[in-house]
């Protein structure tokens, strides 16, 4: 409990900082990181080689060091989206009217799906959404137990539900859609238990089947989401993206193929935001490891 404690004063401290000056200080750090953590760098760069073929190997590092500084400026503004004053949050939000536009494609008297992938700040989406509405989300435990308050009281601000990702967190999901409530999934996560191969950036992954399951059994719409980061710490924006036909198909496949497509089409529009450093092709349909010039994922 005492690292606990330590962490909570440390992210205390981050929330005073000035965001140009926590961007600042993340971008160094994870150009550093990018520098010193060769297993790290070695997954993002297998990543970007699976997922751009194309791409010359000299823009793909230049796209992996971007994303590590990226990465860096999310570690440093942790602090202010779980600490900060909730004005102050507000105001770090530049398009206030994406909450009109969110609500406008929420159809009365029926539930709605936010895909938010690992894109931006994911933290900052569910808080500004939780603003003006209350939004359900799963959650795995983190592999440290003292730390699931933090976590859950941080990501509950402004009045969301974190569920756990049991099957009575699942049901509650499916409770609040039917209820016409607002539910958040991260649908780029590896897939566990069930799940099937689709393609993500034209390479078979494992994908989650459950937002898809969701959709077709509740009619919820979907609505994929995301929280850009401005340059120079001038703030963030809330992207909305409207989610390709079929993700909603009774054919898990094609569903699953129609959700890895949202999440690219989020990817493509800030390709240095993603986090290139998870392991998206950890399983491979024959089962062996995806591999790149360099070795093993």
């Amino acid at each position: 409990m005492k690292r606990v404690a330590l962490l909570r004063t440390l992210l205390r401290l981050m929330s005073m900082l000035p965001l140009p000056v926590a961007h600042g200080i993340g971008a160094i750090s994870g150009q550093l990181a990018y520098l010193l953590a060769r297993s790290t760098r070695h997954v993002a760069l297998t990543n970007l080689a699976l997922c751009f073929p194309d791409v010359s190997e000299q823009e793909r590092r230049r796209l992996a060091r971007a994303s590590f500084r990226e990465l860096g400026k999310q570690l440093l503004e942790t602090g202010i989206i779980w600490f900060g004053r909730h004005e102050r949050l507000r105001r770090l939000v530049t398009n206030p009217e994406s909450l009109d536009e969110l609500a406008g494609r929420w159809p009365q008297g029926h539930g709605l799906v936010l895909a938010g992938p690992h894109l931006g700040n994911w933290d900052l989406t569910g808080y500004y959404v939780n603003s003006r509405f209350t939004l359900h989300h799963l959650y795995r435990p983190p592999r440290q137990a003292e730390l699931e308050p933090l976590l859950t009281e941080a990501r509950e601000r402004g009045g969301g539900r974190s569920l756990p990702a049991t099957p009575s967190g699942i049901r509650q999901l499916y409770k609040a859609l039917r209820g016409g409530g607002l539910v958040a999934i991260l649908p780029d996560q590896e897939a566990r238990g069930s799940g099937v191969f689709a393609p993500f950036f034209g390479v078979p992954a494992r994908t989650m089947t459950l937002l898809n399951q969701m959709a077709a059994k509740t009619g919820a719409p979907v609505v994929f989401c995301f929280m850009q980061r401005l340059p120079w710490g001038r703030g963030f924006r809330l992207r909305l993206v409207p989610a390709p036909p079929d993700i909603d198909n009774p054919d898990p496949e094609i569903a699953a193929t129609a959700l890895n497509k949202g999440v690219e089409q989020c990817v493509r529009l800030v390709p240095e935001q993603y986090q290139w450093t998870y392991k998206r092709f950890r399983q491979h349909p024959d089962g062996n490891p995806y591999k790149n010039r360099r070795g093993r994922q």
